[in-house]
């Protein structure tokens, strides 16, 4: 079980991080790693915002920043021991504020599509933003992606880790309840990241939270020479705004069987009706496990650098993105130029619109009940 730092240590660490805010400094060390922190910018209204960098001794590196939980970089070995940043974003915080597309966020409290911004609950009809055409998309206007997290590191035997909490208050974006999240970063010995969620409510409501990161194996390029296995012999068919409509259809004979690895690009190109609906793949695959058990959703494979990024999660559903709607409008990290499927995502979660559609596993949760949710990429080489 994880176990926080004692009171008396986060007071000499909070004494340690003020004198070394600019320059980054240890907060914590352990045989299994360690943590630094260190000063990210100021939030338009004053607010500070924090980078903490989680390292295991295999050399795997995050640096998770408190606005949106954001991973802004993630460094792992290719099959030659070099280190790159495997995820795409920006080098300062004014650029994640001004024009991010999810960057690496966490997503509240509603990852994914809601249609018609709207939705029914113990008889009660709930208007939520429409922020993408006209469906509510990751929690609305001002998401968790958007909000101020507070970040505590933790001792625990994993590896280090990052602990974010936040409390969206009942009516925030429209939805009911007042929702206390707690969401645990942990670079492990096993050399993945891992993301635990809990959720407590005061009020019936939905909850659907997962990560956003943006992906590239090889650090540049597009990906899609990038080999996908996704563990699921069904998706969700979506109308002309992504949005499920019918039933769950079998992947065999369609563009989207993953259950053979296949790279990103072979058949995104086809004359395909779901795949003109989504430019590409942007989609949810109904995982093939139990319903709340942790097992694997997806591997991905890259054969210049040998990299493999598993994909765990207890969650029922995953939402493969193949960088769709990256334009070559964002200059990101390095100054770097983000193209056209440049990156993927993959984002495990429950269904998209599950509030309006009673035949898809429920994602009410209710006073007294915990919400969970673990998501694990793993990285390896080959």
């Amino acid at each position: 079980m994880n176990k926080r730092i004692p009171p008396g240590g986060i007071i000499s660490l909070a004494i340690a991080l003020s004198a070394c805010l600019l320059t980054g400094c240890v907060s914590a060390s352990k045989s299994n790693g360690t943590i630094t922190s260190a000063h990210f910018g100021n939030m338009p209204d004053g607010t500070s915002i924090e980078a903490y960098t989680l390292r295991n001794n295999q050399g795997i590196e995050a640096r998770i920043i408190t606005y949106g939980g954001i991973v802004q970089s993630l460094t792992v070995p290719d099959k030659s021991g070099n280190m790159t940043d495997v995820v795409l974003g920006y080098d300062k915080l004014d650029g994640y504020v001004a024009n991010s597309p999810y960057f690496g966020a966490l997503i509240g409290r509603y990852g994914n599509r809601i249609a018609r911004a709207h939705f029914t609950l113990d008889g009660v009809n709930y208007t939520l933003a429409a922020n993408n055409g006209p469906n509510t998309l990751h929690g609305g206007v001002k998401g968790f992606d958007k909000v101020v997290w507070q970040g505590h590191p933790l001792d625990t035997p994993d590896g280090p880790a990052l602990e974010l909490t936040y409390t969206s208050k009942n009516g925030e974006e429209g939805f009911p309840g007042t929702l206390k999240v707690r969401a645990v970063y942990t670079v492990t010995k096993d050399n993945a990241l891992r993301v635990d969620f809990t959720a407590t409510t005061d009020k019936d409501t939905v909850v659907n939270l997962t990560h956003h990161g943006y992906f590239n194996l090889a650090g540049k390029g597009d990906i899609l020479g990038h080999v996908v296995y996704i563990n699921a012999d069904k998706y969700t068919p979506v109308d002309s705004t992504l949005i499920p409509k019918g039933e769950p259809k079998p992947v065999a004979g369609t563009p989207f069987d993953f259950s053979t690895p296949t790279a990103i690009g072979a058949r995104i190109g086809q004359d395909n009706e779901q795949l003109k609906f989504g430019n590409g793949y942007d989609h949810n695959w109904i995982i093939y496990k139990p319903m709340g058990k942790l097992g694997l959703q997806a591997r991905v494979t890259e054969a210049t650098t040998g990299r493999v990024m598993e994909v765990w999660s207890t969650e029922p559903g995953l939402q493969f993105y193949s960088g769709n709607f990256l334009d070559g409008t964002i200059k990101g990290k390095g100054g770097q130029v983000y193209q056209f499927r440049d990156a993927f995502t993959m984002e495990p979660q429950h269904y998209p619109d599950s509030p309006n559609r009673p035949d898809f596993p429920t994602t009410e949760l209710k006073p007294g009940a915990t919400y969970s949710n673990t998501i694990i990429y793993k990285f390896s080489t080959q």
